[in-house]
């Protein structure tokens, strides 16, 4: 019986369909002679053209020529020199084809999983034998195709997308007749799969869909992953994934397919990396050296046909230039052969024959820019491979800052361009090493060569950010590199911050994580102290100087409930000395500083929220201090202080907090700033609601007797401070109003 009705709802299917097309298609001829009427009718401005002609032969000329003259507007023109440029969405094709096509891809992933299920319940049934359930799966995959290659004349998205759908059951078809059924043999598989991916990219390239292509491409790489047995047998995945990247290279050279280039990349990166990783061998030196080729030329295609690098293009050449070389060069060194610096050598020569190309054509435009900086960075490679990591990255940073003073002096920007590839390079070879402070043990205070290396680097680093202040300031008018130099504006900071806080650390490692913890922040917080403090002379502008303060806030908030409340454990559990825990009060030092001097004189308060977080701090720091002091004070062991935090939050907390709402109600009123009261009263209605729903309910008698005649004092006492300040308001307004009268 279900057999019958699936064969109903089928034909129902088709019918329906059929019918909704046969409309779509009368709509579509009604929609075309509408559209062919309307060209032929006469525009508005036209009629009226003719009409004013009219009426202007009809009526004599008795007004004089300069009575008229005025000059012309044309609408368009006018609205073109008016209207703002549109900024260009790149995000919105993405939504408006997600948008368009959202039914169609849940409908093909809804048609898989139906038959699947479909096959399931048929298995399940045992209608079915294993062959006969691989033969359904191919068959329905070619449907699929078959459906989509009928639609592709008028509904080429839609087409394209069943036919991934298609090509998806062809794979998974392949997948699960080797695997699970066993119906045939590894390599017939894979040959089945390669026939798949190879008709797919003939039929990505006579349906000229490029969403297609990526179907295909990722079903290609895809396929080893599906058939694998656990047997590495890289020879024969590797022939494969030349020639699957050989037809990509030749659907992006013909289509102009930047994307599938991408994703070929990115699937074999991935692919030599694990093979790299997992058995290092001679062999992987081979397509290492066919992929960087293949992808290459890739990245060149804009060159040869116009001369011209595109950004994408010259990421690539990036990309596959420093992918390589890793891969290259840990593969030699796993296997102990040299010399290594034979790869950066040759990759250098390849570009530097396209840079002294460009140098013969006298064109010093982008490519020569590239070329040239790409030349060098391989050369410099080179040359670091020979030495230690100490001291090339001294020499990497000390070249970049040389390279950047030179452009200042010249003016020549391909020195800043090689600054600019360079520089990348001394951040990683200086974050290699770093990762000596994990593997070494006992280096000396200060003078150890990670750290020495380290001061190298922060001195470079510092003479960068004083040449990039200053081209800043003479280049304001055009900076085309704008967004590169505040990278490395950025990624500075985070250099000396970070050369600075590994070597605290390291020898601080032998205390408890808790000490550790503590000391980091503290050392972060004066950090953005600093380069707050040192703001203008820093050329920090407005709004990183709010994201720094709210940074410090934050941290400043960490420190203090969480990291010193591990002090607090460690110095009641004996792992640390008591005195340890007053060094997190240095901490008030530049809390006070940056609320009475920095604050008030920067732009921080233009947002009504920035209130809210200064005063979060304030409370949390207050109330947090109080609270670890005096567990420390009266506790005798961790157990105890469990106690005593009970007692101190139930008894002290809100006696705390209602001076504090106190002041800011007061301070809000005198300075009239509504959001310092609304604060205030904010934290009395949340110390009320506490104090009625928990407090009182886990109080002996004398303590809830203590706490609600302190409350009602303070909450008294503050009712008659803000009545006596508000009549002293109002009898000072009375007052100037009155001198203004006078003065009248």
């Amino acid at each position: 019986m279900s057999e019958y009705l699936a064969v109903i709802l089928v034909v129902v299917i088709i019918i329906v369909f059929n019918t909704l097309n046969n409309k779509i298609r009368k709509l579509e001829k009604e929609v075309s002679d509408l559209h062919a009427k309307i060209n032929k009718t006469p525009s508005l401005t036209e009629t009226f053209g003719e009409k004013i002609q009219a009426e202007e032969n009809k009526v004599p000329q008795q007004v004089q020529p300069h009575e008229i003259d005025t000059p012309s507007i044309q609408p368009q023109q006018q609205h073109r020199e008016t209207s703002p440029p549109v900024e260009k969405d790149w995000l919105a094709p993405v939504f408006d084809f997600l948008k368009q096509n959202a039914l169609t891809i849940i409908g093909i992933f809804t048609l898989v999983l139906g038959i699947g299920y479909f096959v399931k319940y048929a298995i399940d049934k045992n209608w079915i034998g294993e062959t006969a359930r691989a033969a359904i799966g191919f068959c329905t995959g070619a449907g699929i195709i078959l459906i989509g290659h009928f639609l592709r004349k008028n509904y080429a998205t839609f087409a394209s997308i069943i036919t991934g759908g298609g090509i998806a059951v062809l794979y998974f078809t392949a997948t699960i007749a080797f695997r699970e059924y066993h119906l045939f043999s590894q390599n017939t598989a894979f040959a089945i799969t390669t026939l798949v991916t190879a008709a797919s990219i003939v039929l990505s390239y006579y349906y000229k869909s490029e969403v297609l292509i990526i179907f295909s491409l990722i079903g290609g790489f895809s396929a080893p992953l599906m058939i694998s047995t656990g047997q590495s047998n890289y020879l024969f995945l590797f022939i494969y994934l030349s020639l699957l990247n050989a037809g990509m290279l030749a659907a992006a050279f013909l289509k102009h397919w930047k994307s599938v280039g991408w994703t070929a990349y990115i699937f074999t990166s991935l692919y030599l990396f694990s093979w790299t990783a997992d058995q290092p061998e001679l062999l992987s030196v081979t397509f290492y050296i066919i992929s960087y080729i293949i992808f290459y030329i890739f990245a060149l295609l804009d060159y040869f046909r116009k001369k011209t690098l595109s950004t994408s293009n010259i990421l690539m050449l990036a990309f596959i230039n420093v992918s390589s070389i890793i891969g290259l060069v840990y593969t030699f060194n796993q296997l102990q052969y040299e010399p290594a610096i034979i790869f950066p050598l040759i990759f250098a020569a390849i570009n530097s024959i396209f840079f002294f190309k460009e140098y013969g054509r006298k064109s010093f435009g982008i490519p020569y820019s590239v070329f040239a900086g790409i030349t060098t960075s391989l050369i410099t490679i080179a040359v670091a491979l020979q030495f230690q990591a100490h001291l090339i990255t001294s020499v990497w940073a000390i070249e970049a800052t040389l390279l950047l003073f030179i452009w200042k002096k010249t003016g020549h920007r391909i020195f800043k361009t090689f600054f600019f590839v360079l520089f990348p390079l001394v951040m990683i070879a200086q974050a290699v090493t770093w990762t000596e402070y994990f593997d070494t043990e006992k280096l000396s205070v200060i003078f150890n060569l990670v750290f020495l290396t380290s001061l190298v680097t922060i001195a470079t680093t510092i003479i960068n950010l004083y040449l990039l202040k200053n081209s800043g300031q003479e280049e304001t008018a055009k900076k085309a590199n704008s967004f590169f130099e505040d990278f490395i504006i950025v990624v500075s900071y985070g250099v000396i911050y970070t050369a600075l806080l590994l070597e605290i650390t390291y020898h601080l490692s032998d205390m408890p994580w808790a000490a550790i913890t503590n000391v980091g922040l503290l050392f972060s917080i004066y950090y953005i102290f600093t380069l707050l403090l040192f703001r203008k002379k820093l050329s920090i502008n407005n709004d990183i100087q709010t994201v720094l303060i709210y940074l410090f806030l934050f941290l400043l908030m960490i420190n203090i409930s969480v990291s010193t409340s591990s002090v607090v454990t460690a110095v009641l559990s004996k792992k640390i000395n008591s005195s340890f825990y007053w060094l997190h009060l240095l901490q008030w030092i530049p809390f006070a500083y940056l609320g009475f001097r920095i604050i008030p004189t920067s732009v921080f308060h233009r947002n009504t929220i920035s209130y809210w977080m200064v005063s979060l701090a304030l409370v949390t720091a207050v109330s947090c201090e109080l609270h670890h002091s005096y567990v420390l004070i009266a506790s005798h062991d961790v157990p105890h202080s469990y106690e005593i935090t009970e007692h101190f939050n139930i008894l002290y907390l809100p006696i705390i907090w209602t001076v504090l709402a106190s002041i800011f109600i007061y301070t809000g009123l005198k300075k009239s700033i509504p959001e310092y009261s609304k604060i205030g009263f904010a934290l009395i209605g949340l110390m009320v609601l506490k104090l009625y729903t928990y407090d009182v309910w886990q109080m002996d008698n004398i303590s809830r007797i203590s706490a609600f005649i302190a409350l009602g004092i303070i909450l008294l006492f503050s009712s008659f401070a803000f009545q006596r300040l508000k009549n002293i308001i109002k009898n000072m307004v009375d007052k100037k109003e009155e001198n203004t009268e006078n003065t009248d």
